[in-house]
Formats: C-alpha cells, sequence, structure tokens
C-alpha cells in the first residue's frame, strides 16, 4: 500500500525506534470528547491517516475501554503491520461504576500486555507505556517486568505517561525508556525547566 504523502521521519529515544513525526492519537474514534465513530468510518480514518504518511498510531487499553484497542486491531489488519507502529498503555483501571484507579503491580502489567496484544492483534506492542503511575509500589517493580516483556518479544519499547523526573530517572536505570508522554504546547509549558533536558540528557 503506498503513501501518497511521506512524512519525515523521527528517533524516540536512543534505542531504535523511529516513527513519523506527526502521530495519529486514536482515542477519539470511540468516544471521551465527542460520540464514537462507528467501526467502519474508525478504520477507514486510520487507513487514511497511513495513506498520507502517518505510521505512528496510539492508544489505550483504558479508551472506550478496550474498544479503542479492538478498532485500531481491525484497522492493522489492513495495513502493513511492518511499516506501522503501534502505541498502547496500561496502568489505569475502571471499575463498573466508572471510578479509576491506578495500578502498576508487575502481574497487572503483563495481564494488560496479553489482554492489549490479543485485542490489537499483533503479536508485539512497539512501545507501552505505564499510563499512570502507581505510587504506592516502586517503579523498579513495574519496570522490571516490562523489561521481561521486552526479552521475550512481547514489547519493543518502554515510555512513560504523565512521570515524575524522579520516576523517569530510576525507570531509566532499569531498563531504557524510549519516550515520555506529556502534554507540551502553548498553554503547557511546565514540563521545560526539567522534563525536557531530563529527556534529551
Amino acid at each position: 500500500m503506498a503513501q501518497t504523502s511521506p512524512i519525515p521521519r523521527v528517533s524516540l529515544g536512543t534505542q531504535g525506534l523511529e516513527v513519523s513525526k506527526l502521530g495519529f492519537g486514536c482515542m477519539g474514534l470511540t468516544g471521551s470528547y465527542n460520540s464514537p465513530v462507528e467501526d467502519d468510518a474508525g478504520v477507514a480514518v486510520i487507513t487514511h491517516a497511513f495513506n498520507r504518511g502517518v505510521t505512528f498510531f496510539d492508544t489505550s487499553d483504558v479508551y472506550g475501554p478496550h474498544a479503542n484497542e479492538i478498532l485500531l486491531g481491525k484497522a492493522l489488519k489492513q495495513l502493513p503491520r511492518e511499516q506501522v507502529q503501534v502505541a498502547t498503555k496500561f496502568g489505569i483501571q475502571r471499575d463498573a461504576q466508572g471510578k479509576s484507579t491506578i495500578c502498576g503491580r508487575p502481574e497487572y502489567v503483563r495481564a494488560c500486555c496479553e489482554a492489549s496484544l490479543h485485542r490489537l492483534g499483533v503479536h508485539h506492542i512497539d512501545l507501552y507505556y505505564q499510563h499512570r503511575i502507581d505510587t504506592t509500589i516502586p517503579i523498579e517493580d513495574t519496570i522490571g517486568e516490562l523489561k521481561k516483556l521486552v526479552e521475550e518479544g512481547k514489547v519493543k519499547y518502554i515510555g512513560l505517561s504523565e512521570a515524575s523526573p524522579d520516576t523517569i530517572r530510576r525507570a531509566h536505570a532499569v531498563h531504557p525508556i524510549s519516550a515520555v508522554q506529556m502534554e507540551w504546547s502553548l498553554w503547557a509549558r511546565d514540563i521545560e525547566p526539567e522534563i525536557v533536558p531530563l529527556c534529551r540528557s
């Protein structure tokens, strides 16, 4: 499937992950800020983005919940998997009433990874983020389990979302962190003094 408008590539981290400089956040396709779209429309949007040069697609097990990964998995069946970089996330649990809790226990990390692989219909996740940091257990325990998943080939690269500088340093000491996901915009500049220089270093 030829791409009609190539988008520049960029490296995330120094471990070898390369993605399109413009990525596609899939969250809105299954609701959150808007009404969900039909599956066929969502697949068409993802396919169109790929044909315009986007190869980096971001989702999470909590979007939907689960529906977003399933939708992306349907789209991936129509795309050349070796040309697509899939990022998904774990760490936020929602109960039947919609109440959220954060979990980073090793057994939970592994169970979430296995479930995401199944929903996405892939053999590995290119970039697996801890969506929120569980402050009740050492970050070293969570990253230690993610490191095992990398060694097993189920995850290629590890990322953190909404992490403090100390957490990033401690996590990176266990296994290289390839990406940190945080808002950085004209309205949100608070990561500039410490987190951006830390990631660059």
